[in-house]
């Protein structure tokens, strides 16, 4: 399998030039610090390359596999592969690629059951979880993505938008940002007029296969520094022939032919299979049968009565003699229900787990709909109050101190909170809590939690800003449990474990039942 003890694997033969006939080997450290790019017109062989490559390095490196079509599950029953439906959750599929970078399993995650849009968000969730993986996990990963256009698009389809900017958001991250977390893409592509060209343009190693489109061919000529005489050997260039460039490849374009695999696609074959002898009386009947035989039956379809015709002019006139009824005017609320009620909304969308992982805006937007379902003006807040308040429920302080036992202080930390940028105030305010009560110093994981993420290197970062801006002070004893003084409020928390977990999310029968307000009063 490898042609030397550097990690450099066989991917050919060479066709032309002074290497012809001569295995062409790949350089695997080359690659994870350089990503490769694939391109192909259906048929040209970019899933026998992959598959080529997946075989050849799977004893290596750890591999992650983004498979919509379904065509590389064959590699667990070989390699071993670990395959993930991707009809789990968003939630799930972050959980399982942090596991996934932990224990350096490699994983194929199969898309073909979900439409294309699901395809994007289950992939975009993934390597989400794969970018936002622990510092100490950041092993070497080669993350294989097949039929790249999907999930970077280079102009918008019939796809959502959001969609389609999560899953180029996802796939921008891995090419540009990647590699300083051990993660090396290998993006491959029918077109590359439709592959998003700052997700392309981070590729440094190439291996262009056949193409006819003029806008491809000179797409492709132009990444492999070729003339436009040159770009016509695309066009010449059979199945499984590709030409080859890049640091872990070939200094020069050099046309290889890619070896052989040794597992197989589920997908069909393309070729010639003989036609079945004449149908006799026997299939034809069988063939004709009412499908009520076969326990297959079409609900009826009633046609729908028929209507007149409208006319621009009896619409006109019907607009011109309507008169609204006047709406009955809605009893006022009481300030205080209505913040109450509000607060109560809130403490529902911090227990919903699926509202974690969304921006605040969508996450605003969810909130000013329940509060209708509920006769409550949630829009009194607007999103600057609602920010601040949402990053003090998720921190689940659920209580201020009393007056005897650092009221004041509390007043002194709420005003010191309101200073700073929206997603820091609520874990100031926990540490506040903590440090105000002489309780343990929170871990990571319930900081991580107060500013709604799974990533406890992310709240370790949030802290280090909190530091370097003065307002908190870390130091570790002796035993690895971590202080932290609030210089402001003259205390320190007692010390805790950063490693310890996270307190269990408050029962929804209490939602709403805090001891102060999470909105300020008007």
């Amino acid at each position: 399998m490898a042609l030397g003890s550097d990690g450099t694997i066989e991917m050919g033969v060479g066709l032309d030039g002074p290497g012809q006939g001569r295995p062409v080997g790949l350089d695997l450290e080359e690659l994870l610090a350089t990503r490769l790019l694939v391109q192909g017109n259906s048929g040209s062989g970019k899933s026998h390359l992959l598959r080529r490559l997946l075989e050849q390095s799977g004893a290596l490196v750890q591999q992650v596999v983004i498979d919509p079509e379904g065509d590389f599950v064959t590699l667990s029953e070989a390699h071993g592969h670990l395959v993930v439906d991707g009809a789990h959750g968003d939630t799930d599929l972050q959980a399982i690629a942090a596991r996934v970078r932990a224990h350096r399993v490699s994983v194929v995650l199969n898309l073909e059951s979900l439409d294309m849009e699901a395809q994007m968000r289950a992939a975009a969730a993934f390597l989400g979880g794969l970018f936002e993986a622990e510092r100490a996990h950041w092993y070497p990963c080669l993350v294989v993505v097949d039929e790249a256009q999907v999930f970077a698009p280079a102009a918008a389809g019939d796809v959502s938008d959001e969609a389609r900017k999560i899953s180029l958001g996802a796939m921008t991250n891995l090419m540009c940002r990647g590699r300083k977390r051990g993660l090396a893409g290998v993006i491959a592509t029918q077109r590359l007029a439709k592959l998003a060209k700052n997700v392309a343009a981070e590729a440094t190693n190439f291996l262009m296969g056949r193409t006819f489109l003029d806008i491809d061919m000179a797409r492709a000529a132009d990444l492999l520094g070729l003339d436009r005489r040159g770009a016509e050997r695309f066009r010449d260039l059979g199945r499984g022939e590709f030409v080859a460039l890049g640091p872990a490849l070939s200094r020069r374009p050099l046309a290889l032919r890619i070896g052989t695999v040794t597992t197989g696609s589920r997908a069909v074959t393309p070729g010639l299979i003989p036609l079945p002898q004449a149908a006799d009386d026997d299939l034809r009947a069988r063939i004709l049968a009412p499908a009520a035989e076969d326990g297959f039956v079409l609900p009826p379809r009633s046609r729908p009565a028929s209507t007149p015709r409208v006319t621009p002019a009896d619409l006109l006139r019907e607009l011109a003699a309507h008169r609204p009824e006047p709406a009955s005017a809605a009893p006022a609320l009481d300030p205080a229900e209505n913040r109450a009620g509000c607060e109560t909304v809130l403490q529902g969308l911090v227990a919903d787990a699926d509202a974690g992982r969304q921006p605040v805006a969508v996450i605003y937007q969810d909130f000013l709909v329940r509060c209708r379902m509920r006769g409550l003006d949630g829009e009194s807040f607007g999103l600057p109050a609602f920010r601040r308040a949402l990053s003090v429920a998720r921190a689940g302080i659920e209580t201020a101190p009393e007056a005897g036992a650092g009221g004041e202080s509390w007043s002194e930390a709420q005003q010191i909170a309101a200073t700073m940028p929206e997603e820091v105030q609520g874990v100031f305010l926990l540490l506040a809590r903590a440090a105000l009560a002489g309780e343990a110093c929170p871990g990571d994981a319930a900081l991580a939690k107060a500013i709604g993420s799974r990533s406890p290197g992310r709240a370790r970062r949030l802290l280090g800003y909190m530091e370097s801006r003065g307002a908190v002070v870390c130091r570790t004893d002796f035993r690895g449990n971590r202080v932290i003084a609030l210089p402001g409020l003259s205390c320190e928390t007692a010390p805790g474990d950063p490693k310890a977990e996270a307190p269990a999310a408050p029962d929804a029968a209490a939602e709403g039942e805090t001891g102060w307000q999470l909105f300020a009063a008007e």
